[in-house]
C-alpha cells in the first residue's frame, strides 16, 4: 500500500487540485536533469524541474507482483535540455528515471509514484519518445556465467586482474583524419604491430565525445599513422584534433592472455573444456579411455 505524505493527502482531498507530473533523470555519467509538463519551472527533492521542455507521458498502470511494467516518455530537443546528439551518443542509455507527482502550487507538496529506467529511444527530426521500463525488468535478464573455452571477464577488471597501467598497455593518441563514422587515423601509437589494439577500447579526451568509450573492431599500421576501425559507427562528434587515451585489445583466448597480459593464472576462461566433437564421439577399439586428461 503506498504511503501518501499528509500534506499531499489533504490536498487530494479537496475539491479542486492543482497536480502535475515531473521527471527527475539521472544519467550514468552522473549529470541530473529535471522535467516537468507545468507551464512554470518547479523546484524540490534539491532539483530544478524545467517548464516548456515539451515532455508528456503516456498512460501506465501499476500491477501486484514482479512483473516488468513500461510506459512511454515522449518530448521536443532542446538545446538546455535533452539534445538529438547526447541522444545519438547513448548518454540516456539506461538512466534512472524518478516520476513524481507534484502540487505545482506548493511544490512541497510531492510523492515518488515510481522508479523506471530508460529503454529503447525513437528518434524523428524534431523529437522523440523514450520507453520507460520499470526496474523489475532487470529481472528478467540472464544470471551467472556460460562456460566457453573463452575469457567471459572485461580487461582489467576485478576477475581479469590485469593491470592496465603497465607500460605499454595504455596511450593516449590524437585523432588526425576521419574517413567516415566508423573509421580515423591517429597519431601517438607509433611502435606498436598491428593488431595491438583489436578489440581494445577508445576513450575520448576532448571534443563533442569526451568522456565516451568506444570499442575498437580492428588496428593496422600505416608507417606511423594508425588506423582504427571501430566496431559500430559512432552516430555524430567524430573529429579532427580529438585526444583519446586507448587500451590494448583482447581477443578473450587463453593464448593472448598468457603472452600478451602474462595473465594465465587469472584466465577466466575453461580453455581445455572438451569441444562439440568429443561431445558427441562414442567409444570404439582405438581411442584409450585411461582416465588420463583429455588435454595437458
Amino acid at each position: 500500500m503506498r504511503d501518501i505524505p499528509p500534506t499531499l493527502a489533504e490536498h487530494l482531498s479537496g475539491d479542486a487540485t492543482t497536480l502535475c507530473h515531473a521527471w527527475r533523470v539521472i544519467r550514468r555519467d552522473g549529470v541530473v536533469l529535471g522535467f516537468t509538463e507545468h507551464d512554470a519551472d518547479l523546484n524540490f527533492a534539491g532539483t530544478s524541474f524545467a517548464a516548456a521542455s515539451g515532455f508528456s507521458a503516456s498512460d501506465s498502470e501499476a500491477e501486484n507482483g514482479l512483473a516488468a511494467t513500461t510506459g512511454e516518455v515522449a518530448g521536443g530537443f532542446s538545446a538546455d535540455a535533452i539534445t538529438k546528439a547526447d541522444l545519438s551518443l547513448g548518454r540516456y542509455d539506461g538512466a534512472r528515471v524518478e516520476v513524481y507527482l507534484v502540487n505545482w502550487a506548493n511544490p512541497a507538496q510531492h510523492m515518488l509514484l515510481r522508479v523506471q529506467e530508460i529503454g529503447e529511444v525513437t528518434r524523428s527530426e524534431g523529437d522523440f519518445r523514450a520507453e520507460l521500463r520499470s526496474i523489475a525488468h532487470s529481472l528478467g535478464q540472464e544470471q551467472g556465467r556460460l562456460y566457453g573455452r573463452r575469457c567471459d571477464a572485461t580487461l582489467g577488471d576485478g576477475r581479469c586482474r590485469a593491470d592496465l597501467s603497465l607500460p605499454g598497455r595504455r596511450r593516449n593518441g590524437i585523432v588526425l583524419t576521419v574517413s567516415d563514422s566508423q573509421t580515423v587515423t591517429a597519431s601517438g601509437l607509433a611502435g606498436f604491430a598491428s593488431g595491438f589494439f583489436s578489440f581494445g577500447v577508445l576513450t575520448f579526451g576532448s571534443g563533442v565525445l569526451a568522456g565516451l568509450s568506444f570499442d575498437i573492431d580492428a588496428h593496422w599500421q600505416e608507417g606511423d599513422v594508425a588506423v582504427l576501425n571501430f566496431w559500430l559507427p559512432v552516430p555524430e562528434g567524430l573529429e579532427e584534433g580529438a585526444a583519446f587515451s586507448i587500451v590494448a585489445g583482447c581477443d578473450k583466448s587463453f593464448a593472448t592472455c598468457r603472452a600478451k597480459f602474462s595473465n594465465h593464472l587469472n584466465f577466466q576462461g575453461f580453455p581445455h573444456i572438451p569441444g562439440a566433437d568429443f561431445a558427441y564421439s562414442y567409444a570404439d577399439g582405438q581411442t584409450v579411455h585411461d582416465g588420463r586428461p583429455l588435454f595437458q
